[in-house]
């Protein structure tokens, strides 16, 4: 009997092993796939998707397939918690996303209490990394740095006139525009007007109102893409020719649709554009082929998945704390959008944004340019 014990523990453990050979990785990708912001979930989902496709098609990680599942936040945190109780559940142990700074933070607990390694590709509050998480990543920069790339610009741009600050009361959209407004102060240069308006709102004329009434020749937006298009639109309405500069949140050409030729001369900080980067040229081939543009965080959710497999196949495990430790070790990762390496906050060690301006292409398209 006992020697027969010990055949079957053998076979059990071969099955087991077996098992592992050919086990699944779960990933999880989150963003907001319905509602207003939802230009910016289909970036996360056909990047992360994209970059799925094509890992498990050259072998998939350290030989296992990954498995996607897509969790819909609605920019919401918590639907984002909700999200991240799923994710856990469902034993999901990688997590691209989430898009917005605000969902990312509370749901970022859920996944560190949960063994589960995340990178959001959008994420810009410093917050996000700020907390001393084992397992908080990100390829995208922080609104401290592009705070500063827009006090700096004022200053070198803008001197005599006058600049009014607006957010949305986000975690993002506050964070960016108290990091401008205090690299500016910093520079001797003071605001004419500080305003936070609510998400979700159509009618912004108060807020116009008040714009047209200090004279602002611009107007810092911190915020999204869908309530920065409709105050564009209604200070043209209203005869104002105030220049808007914003951030990332605007990168989802719906900003033009929104907002209509107004638009034009919008400024906007975001990093260079991945699409350009020969690194990235098979890539974008594959997303405009299936007619997708892969604009705004598309590619730095592919990025982000590169990275994970990157870090698995160092660490020669698809455990989440190992990966971690090799993308806290400096490691340099190629990806899509140029090479990445991280410190032990789990920030990028270089970031270099830079400002856009929106034009009218030789298309007739109203889209962002490089300036």
């Amino acid at each position: 009997m006992k020697k027969l014990w010990l055949t079957s523990a053998v076979l059990v453990a071969g099955l087991a092993l077996g098992g592992v050979a050919h086990a699944e990785i779960k990933v999880g990708v989150a963003g907001p796939i319905t509602g207003p912001n939802a230009a910016f979930g289909a970036q996360l989902k056909n990047g992360t998707e994209q970059a799925v496709e094509d890992i498990n098609a050259a072998g998939g990680i350290n030989g296992e397939k990954i498995v996607l599942e897509t969790g819909d936040d609605v920019s919401d945190p918590k639907q984002g918690v909700s999200v991240a109780n799923k994710f856990v559940g469902d034993g999901v142990t990688l997590v691209v996303g989430h898009f917005n700074s605000g969902v990312t933070i509370p749901a970022s607990e859920v996944y560190a209490e949960n063994g589960i390694l995340f990178i959001t590709p959008s994420a810009t509050n410093p917050k996000v990394t700020e907390r001393g998480l084992w397992d908080a990543f990100r390829t995208c920069g922080r609104d401290d740095q592009q705070g500063k790339l827009w006090a700096d610009y004022a200053k070198a741009n803008f001197a005599g006139k006058k600049i009014a600050i607006a957010h949305d009361k986000t975690t993002y959209g506050q964070g960016l525009a108290d990091a401008a407004k205090g690299f500016m102060n910093a520079d001797g240069i003071k605001e004419v007007l500080y305003e936070g308006v609510n998400t979700g709102e159509k009618d912004y004329s108060a807020l116009v109102s008040k714009i047209k009434a200090s004279g602002a020749d611009i107007l810092m937006w911190g915020g999204l893409h869908t309530e920065g298009g409709l105050i564009v639109r209604q200070m043209r309405d209203q005869g104002l020719k105030t220049v808007m500069m914003s951030g990332d949140g605007i990168t989802s050409d719906e900003f033009a649709t929104i907002g209509g030729d107004g638009v034009i001369g919008t400024l906007m900080s975001f990093g260079p554009d991945p699409r350009k980067n020969p690194a990235a040229a098979d890539v974008v081939a594959k997303f405009k082929a299936k007619n997708f543009e892969p604009e705004g965080y598309t590619l730095y959710s592919y990025a982000a998945m590169q990275i994970f497999a990157q870090a698995a196949a160092e660490a020669k495990s698809s455990d989440p704390k190992k990966l971690a430790d090799v993308m806290h070790s400096g490691k340099v990762f190629k990806t899509v959008i140029g090479d990445i390496s991280y410190d032990k906050k789990g920030d990028r060690t270089t970031v270099d944004y830079v400002m856009y301006t929106w034009k009218k292409g030789d298309d007739g398209k109203i889209t962002y340019f490089q300036n």
